[in-house]
């Protein structure tokens, strides 16, 4: 017989096998299975259930701290000062003029998050302090930036220090508005922005990379190895004209790649610069072809809005902000 841990259980579940045995006999059941299976089931109930495995955390491309860092981007004269402005409720110079701003713009905006509302609504506490996203309006970049051209070197630099981008487009035609380019192409200023950052990663990785090698030589370590390997995926992509954000990469390749922070890593929300009658009527000859570019280069959210008379959802855009880093799960 089975015995369980009280003298009390094992007298009920003696009782109970002895009566099906008697009833087993008397049907012609072999009755000594019929215990046995018994036994099992009655142990299956009393037993504690098998601990759960614990489901391994995937590891996500980029290395966000507590405030996230949001680098608005574009070429001069798309909208970029006056989304931040509507974005933030500030001020900031937005003239007709490239290189209109040339140190970049900062501000700390709440995220508007009706989960955090409510749980103060029940538990009323003594002060509020909801999530918040750091924004950063970056100077124009233009073709040739990762060589120099335009403010080229200061730009990159600012967009180092953020955690993903607002890619600012310009689709709406305005003959009192310049575009540095002459005309107003949305594809090829994706392109642009798309080339020069995969360029000024180049650069960087093409630096590194002896560095590397040479430890290698002198040390054979195994790290420094296993790092070069990634450097070299990472090198074939951006000759290619592709981001890092277009590998395929495990978990390991992450923890390296997010050492480096290439900006070709970050991810990018795409918002879309729209005229009043395009936005209220949500229709633009250019949306279709931006959408089909974005799928098939780096895809990422697109946000058609209105910047200049600030008619727009800016929660929409703070919120898929922290969608895209996985931290709040995206309404649609």
């Amino acid at each position: 017989f089975f015995f369980f841990n009280d003298t009390a259980t094992t007298e009920i579940y003696t009782e109970q096998i002895v009566g099906s045995v008697r009833c087993v006999q008397e049907t012609g059941i072999n009755a000594e299975y019929m215990g046995k299976q018994y036994l099992i089931q009655s142990r299956k109930i009393i037993m504690p259930p098998k601990k759960k495995e614990e489901v391994k955390k995937k590891v996500v491309l980029g290395r966000p701290g507590n405030t996230l860092k949001m680098g608005i981007v574009g070429l001069p004269n798309v909208g970029k000062s006056s989304t931040f402005n509507f974005m933030c409720k500030m001020s900031v110079p937005a003239e007709n003029y490239p290189f209109c701003t040339i140190e970049p713009n900062r501000a700390q905006v709440p995220i508007p998050d009706e989960r955090f509302s409510k749980l103060c609504e029940i538990w009323k506490p003594k002060s509020e302090v909801p999530a918040t996203l750091s924004i950063i309006d970056i100077a124009g970049l233009v073709r040739g930036a990762s060589e120099g051209q335009g403010l080229g070197n200061a730009f990159l630099s600012h967009i180092q220090g953020v955690d993903g981008i607002f890619h600012v487009l310009r689709a709406f035609d305005n003959e009192e508005i310049i575009h540095h380019e002459g005309d107003v192409d949305p594809i090829r200023d994706l392109e642009i922005i798309h080339s020069e950052l995969a360029l000024k990663d180049l650069q960087i990785l093409q630096n590194k990379i002896p560095d590397i090698d040479s430890k290698i030589k002198r040390t054979n370590d195994k790290n420094a190895k296993e790092e070069k390997a990634v450097l070299d995926k990472v090198l074939e992509l951006l000759k290619a004209n592709k981001w890092v954000t277009a590998g395929e990469w495990n978990d390991a390749e992450i923890e390296i790649l997010n050492r480096h922070l290439f900006l070709t890593s970050k991810p990018v929300v795409y918002c879309i610069n729209l005229t009043k009658a395009d936005f209220l009527r949500k229709k633009n000859k250019w949306l279709a072809k931006i959408q089909e570019w974005v799928q098939t280069n780096n895809p990422g959210p697109i946000i058609p809005y209105l910047s200049l008379i600030h008619i727009s959802e800016p929660t929409r855009l703070l919120s898929i902000s922290y969608a895209v880093f996985c931290l709040k799960k995206k309404k649609n």
